[in-house]
């Protein structure tokens, strides 16, 4: 399956994001901005929060009003409630394995 640039780009950041950390899995979105932000999957004794739950978050803390994509590298498909918050409807998230190969392309 090939990917536009851009979504090529969140999978590229995803997929660093993970192997930084040796996180479960990387997560990254773009803002209506164009903007990007990425994040891994935090594990914690008090704290759990899924890659593309931070991600979102982390786009919100800097003031996105909008999302446009995002991309999954690693583990099952996620929840893409926190995409909807966010974008509304049509939001596409890309699921890539571990080694970036996109697997199959999510709709909020």
């Amino acid at each position: 399956m090939d990917l536009p640039p851009e979504d090529a780009k969140l999978v590229t950041l995803a997929r660093a994001s993970r192997a930084r950390t040796a996180a479960a899995q990387g997560a990254a979105v773009r803002d209506q901005d164009g903007r990007t932000y990425a994040a891994a999957t935090v594990t914690l004794p008090t704290l759990q929060i899924a890659a593309l739950d931070l991600a979102v978050a982390m786009a919100v803390s800097s003031g996105a009003r909008g999302l446009e994509a995002g991309a999954v590298v690693g583990g099952e498909a996620p929840a893409l409630t926190s995409v909807r918050d966010l974008g509304g409807a049509g939001v596409h998230v890309v699921m890539a394995d571990e080694s970036g190969a996109p697997i199959e392309v999510l709709s909020t």
